[in-house]
């Protein structure tokens, strides 16, 4: 299986209007047309002959950003549906789904899951009580707007650790994406544990449909990054958030799950 990481679908200039805002959330959104350029070059891609066959492709949507509607009829008119992944702390906020748009996603045929409940950056160094309440308390919001039990969730900030996985095993999810760029899955602490590969802002449709296709370039490229990254939060311990908001700068109104009344 091949997953794709995308998050807002936004109108150029109108970042803030889909998820949250500043820099770096903003290096994660595409603008429609970009996503609609995307969707067309995979679906070309996906077309053409493969051996040995190509395999399954999931397009995920992190955060709950409000264009979650927009992804929708994008994805439909093309007969797909994708998998919103939801910041449950901040649904019905300004510039997120609410509870209306969620049970509307989920009758139009899409998986509606869990993103945690508050999006710490660092929660893999959450306590297993915190961990508890993150996973439960998203569960519970989702499958009450829904009306059935919920059993896919992602991992917040890229931080995954068992202690993470083994919580929303706990809180009864079958099914955890990580930002692990890799199209392997497998069982592990109660659960399925699959990869993506992320989309970025400068990300060319060329690239994401090499992706769908399993192309080993792009597919080389993110894990390098990723386990250059991954090495940078490990030695940086306590002070990488600190790092992240010197070198990315503030944004008024963005309380990540980290920051704590």
């Amino acid at each position: 299986m091949i997953a794709l990481m995308y998050h807002d679908v936004v109108v150029e200039g109108r970042e803030n209007d889909s998820g949250f805002p500043g820099p770096d959330a903003r290096s994660y959104k595409v603008t429609l047309r970009q996503f609609r350029n995307h969707l067309d070059a995979i679906l070309a891609a996906l077309s053409r002959p493969a051996r040995p066959a190509l395999p399954a492709l999931i397009l995920t949507f992190d955060d709950g950003g409000a264009s979650a509607r927009v992804a929708a009829d994008e994805l439909e008119a093309r007969g797909l549906r994708g998998h919103f992944f939801i910041t449950g702390s901040r649904i019905g906020s300004p510039a997120f789904v609410d509870l209306t748009a969620i049970r509307d996603l989920d009758r139009r045929g899409h998986v509606v899951g869990s993103h945690s409940w508050s999006h710490p950056l660092r929660i893999g160094h959450c306590s297993r009580q915190r961990l508890a309440e993150e996973w439960n308390r998203s569960r519970d919001v989702l499958a009450g707007a829904v009306g059935h039990s919920i059993s896919w969730a992602s991992v917040p900030g890229g931080d995954f650790a068992p202690a993470v996985a083994e919580a929303a095993s706990d809180a009864g999810f079958s099914d955890l994406f990580t930002s692990e760029p890799t199209s392997a899955s497998h069982r592990a602490y109660g659960l399925s544990i699959h990869g993506r590969y992320t989309i970025r802002t400068w990300t060319r449709p060329a690239t994401a449909a090499a992706l769908a296709r399993g192309g080993w370039l792009p597919r080389g490229g993110q894990a390098l990054v990723w386990n250059v990254k991954k090495l940078g939060k490990r030695l940086g311990g306590e002070r990488y958030l600190q790092c992240r908001r010197l070198i990315l700068g503030d944004e008024p109104g963005v309380r990540w799950g980290d920051c704590r009344d």
